[in-house]
């Protein structure tokens, strides 16, 4: 009698061991939206994003006329606040966040601006200095910054 009891005490540790090895298992790796901070640490990156791209000579010709419209209104035109959730979409879903990306596809989207390597690579700079404003880890940054990088063939000459 006494080693079935024991027997059935080792059953039920080993059982317990084992679900709790699933349990660890099952419990997911944070996305990178996650790890990046969620939609307000996102939509911070971008609002910071967009200031050091208005302030970029680089970008001058690229950007001018949204710079333009805002200087004249003096607030934010429809444009760049179509720009800036359009941003805060894409990183959000690329980054695996709910967000949902509405806008143009990439080609449409920059068709006709003959953006250079020059200004998509000063563009990368100044999302890279932004993250840097943040103390943004370097896994997460060099994550986000690949995936955007993904997207020059679909940006630069068209």
């Amino acid at each position: 009698m006494k080693l079935v009891k024991i027997s059935m005490l080792a059953l039920v540790l080993g059982m317990m061991m084992t679900s709790c090895k699933e349990e660890e298992e099952m419990v997911a790796t944070p996305t990178l939206y996650e790890r990046l901070g969620g939609v307000n640490a996102i939509s911070a990156v971008v609002d910071e994003f967009i200031g050091r791209v208005a302030a970029n000579p680089d970008m001058k010709r690229t950007f001018q006329p949204l710079l333009t419209e805002v200087g004249e209104k003096g607030a934010a035109s429809p444009k760049l606040i179509a720009l800036r959730q359009n941003l805060i979409d894409q990183i959000g879903e690329a980054s695996g966040g709910p967000q949902k990306y509405m806008g143009k596809d990439m080609v449409t989207a920059h068709k006709g601006m003959n953006i250079t390597e020059v200004e998509f690579n000063s563009l990368a700079g100044n999302l890279s200095g932004a993250l840097d404003k943040f103390s943004v880890p370097a896994t997460e940054k060099n994550e986000l910054l690949t995936v955007i990088g993904s997207l020059k063939p679909s940006i630069v000459g068209k």
